[in-house]
């Protein structure tokens, strides 16, 4: 039988790193590669837990800032955590806090006790230790919880780059430590690699996180300006030095081509806010790459969204009554959008699950590639 945290590699793809596994939580059962629907409030904007759960949502992810601010963790303790309090009895990951410091810069002050910074809420000054993120994480309740971590800009010089990620392995060493102190098994730390686009940084960052000693290990601060090639030699940078038996989380990476080049890399996990912020923008995935549903071409148009989709809206709705809602400024357009792009990113994860399985990745990831610019 499983313990509540157990990984283990179910298949591998023979030409890549690629593999499928299943992450085992208190709250189910995590078949990977998985991709995670961003909720960084409890919410996933514009959908509700049924509707995620209708579209095979194994995962949901949630921010320890922003619940920390609002409804705090005094309301989240008295509802027993966020699991009842949003009705969601499937896993739940929250993200550290460490990504605020790096998107409110202008209100934090970093030093290597921890940073202080202002609400955005209300300006109210408040500190996060790495202890004190720990401990705002057990009050939330998620299933896996982040070290707290520095995030660094781009561009950055490699000296900037070192000295922000030596730091972040010291808040590591510190979240790691009094994890352990208050561990009472019901959640998993992982540890955040870091190292802006430098190789030997991403290298001695692995090495330094894998000395430690973690359930999973995350790879942060990509994604954030630098091109898909400097993404992507970050991401290759750090996997060969990170435990086979443990799984891998691409922190902020949402796109299907970086989604499916970094499967093959031997990425576990991945989240984004891009499927879900697209399309309430009126941009959603088809099989044939990405449209602006909001294009007049689409008024006219009574065929399916996209005609290889199952999703709840494909099923039913055609582009053109889409268009209509969208630029009708309906709220329905917002729900079926993400549903839809939400069902695009879920049902990409599970397909490249069955090719993993199936010995034959790398020509399932050429033709998803080659059937549209993605």
């Amino acid at each position: 039988m499983a313990t509540p945290f157990e990984f283990e590699i179910t298949a591998r793809d023979p030409r890549t790193q690629a593999r499928t596994g299943r992450l085992h939580t208190p709250h189910g059962v995590i078949e990977t590669p998985a991709f995670m629907p961003v909720g960084t409030q409890g919410s996933v904007k514009a959908l509700s837990q049924e509707d995620l759960r209708v579209i095979g949502a194994q995962i949901v992810l949630a921010n320890a800032y922003h619940l920390y601010l609002r409804p705090g963790t005094a309301v989240l303790e008295q509802a027993g955590g966020l699991h009842p309090f949003m009705h969601w009895e499937r896993p739940l990951l929250t993200d550290s806090g460490g990504f605020q410091v790096f998107s409110l810069s202008g209100l934090t002050k970093v030093s290597r006790d921890g940073v202080t910074f202002q609400s955005h809420l209300d300006g109210s000054r408040h500190t996060f230790t790495p202890e004190r993120s720990v401990d705002i994480q057990r009050s939330i309740g998620a299933d896996i919880i982040m070290c707290f971590d520095e995030c660094t800009r781009y561009p950055v010089t490699h000296a900037e780059a070192a000295r922000s990620m030596r730091m972040t392995m010291q808040w590591a060493e510190r979240c790691n430590r009094h994890w352990r102190d208050t561990d009472d098994g019901r959640q998993a730390l992982f540890g955040i690699v870091q190292g802006g686009v430098y190789s030997d940084l991403r290298k001695e960052s692995a090495e330094s996180l894998t000395a430690i000693g973690f359930p999973g290990y995350a790879i942060g601060g990509v994604s954030v300006g630098e091109s898909k090639t400097e993404m992507r030699d970050a991401v290759a940078a750090a996997t060969p030095h990170l435990p086979e038996d443990r799984p891998r989380y691409l922190m902020g990476v949402g796109p299907p081509d970086d989604f499916l080049d970094a499967v093959a890399m031997g990425v576990d996990m991945f989240d984004c806010v891009m499927p879900t912020r697209n399309a309430r923008n009126g941009a959603l995935f088809t099989s044939e790459g990405r449209i602006n549903i909001k294009n007049q071409r689409f008024a006219t148009d009574f065929g399916p969204l996209d005609p290889r989709c199952a999703c709840p809206v494909c099923k039913v709705y055609s582009r053109a009554y889409l268009s209509h809602l969208y630029r009708a400024g309906e709220i329905a357009a917002l729900r079926f959008n993400t549903l839809h792009n939400l069902f695009f990113m879920l049902d990409l994860a599970a397909s490249a699950q069955k090719a993993i399985g199936a010995g034959r990745f790398d020509a399932f990831r050429q033709e998803i590639l080659n059937q549209a610019a993605v």
